[in-house]
C-alpha cells in the first residue's frame, strides 16, 4: 500500500438536522396543553364510520361523509380519519368525568391548495365536568393562542356549526399580510356525543377544540404556500433551527 495514501476516516458532518417544524410545534403544542392539565390519549389512523361519524352526531346524509371529502378504504368499512376527535370518543367511552384529553396526530381529507392538504395534523382536546361553560372555553382559547402567538396578535371568533358540538365556533388569527387565517374550531360538548359515550349529559357538560398544525405553523414562520412543508426542499427546511 502507497505510503502517501489517506486512509484517515471522512470529517464528521456538522450540520446536523433537526426535527421538522410541524413534528415540532405539534409536540410543543402537546407540552402546553399537558402543562394545562390534560392528559394524552392515541388512537387509529385507520377508524370505522362508528367512531369517525357515528358517535360524533355526523348523519349519513352529512357531506363530510361523502366520497369526494373522506378516503374510503376496505370497501368502505373503514376510512382514514378525518379529524382526531374519534380518539376522544375511545377516552371518555373508557373513562369516567371529570377527564381532561388531548389527541394529536395525521387526519386526511380530499383538500389539496395553498392553505389545505390531504393529509395534515391536529392536535385536539376535550374536558368533561360539571358545569363547562363556553366562556371558560373561550379562556382557554385565548391563553393557547397567546402562549403561541403573544398578547399582541388579533383573534376573532366566528360562529360556525360541528354536529358534535352546539355552540361552535372558528378562530381566526390576523397574518402579517393582514389576511385572517383558521387556526381551529371549538365548541361546548353536543349532549348527544355525551350520551353516546354513556355520560349522564344533564349532570356533565364539555368544551372541545381542534387545532390545525400547519396552519399555525404557517403563521408562526410566515409560511405563504401550506405545501412548502412537505416538499423536502433543503433551503427551506434548514431554517427551521431549535434549540
Amino acid at each position: 500500500m502507497s505510503k502517501d495514501k489517506d486512509i484517515s476516516p471522512p470529517e464528521l458532518i456538522k450540520d446536523r438536522g433537526a426535527l421538522h417544524p410541524i413534528n415540532h410545534m405539534k409536540d410543543s403544542i402537546m407540552d402546553l396543553l399537558i402543562s394545562f392539565g390534560f392528559e394524552i390519549v392515541n388512537g387509529p389512523e385507520i377508524e370505522t364510520e362508528k367512531f369517525n361519524f357515528d358517535m360524533l352526531n355526523i348523519k349519513k346524509s352529512h357531506p363530510a361523509r361523502q366520497m369526494h371529502d373522506t378516503f374510503y378504504v376496505e370497501k368502505k368499512s373503514h376510512v382514514l380519519r378525518t379529524h382526531t376527535s374519534p380518539v376522544q370518543i375511545r377516552g371518555m367511552l373508557e373513562k369516567k368525568p371529570p377527564l381532561a384529553f388531548i389527541s394529536g396526530g395525521k387526519v386526511y381529507r380530499k383538500d389539496d391548495d395553498a392553505t389545505h392538504l390531504p393529509m395534515f395534523h391536529q392536535v385536539e382536546g376535550i374536558l368533561v365536568d360539571e358545569n363547562v361553560s363556553f366562556a371558560q372555553l373561550k379562556d382557554l382559547i385565548f391563553k393557547i393562542i397567546f402562549s403561541l402567538f403573544g398578547k399582541n396578535v388579533e383573534v376573532r371568533f366566528r360562529p360556525s356549526y360541528f354536529p358534535f358540538t352546539e355552540p361552535s365556533a372558528e378562530v381566526d388569527i390576523l397574518s402579517k399580510e393582514g389576511r385572517w387565517l383558521e387556526i381551529l374550531g371549538c365548541g361546548l360538548v353536543n349532549p348527544i356525543v355525551l350520551e353516546n359515550c354513556n355520560i349522564n349529559s344533564s349532570k356533565y357538560s364539555g368544551l372541545a377544540f381542534g387545532l390545525g398544525i400547519e396552519r399555525i405553523a404557517m403563521l408562526k414562520h410566515g409560511v405563504k404556500d401550506i405545501r412548502d412543508f412537505y416538499k423536502s426542499n433543503l433551503d427551506f427546511l434548514k431554517q427551521f433551527k431549535w434549540k
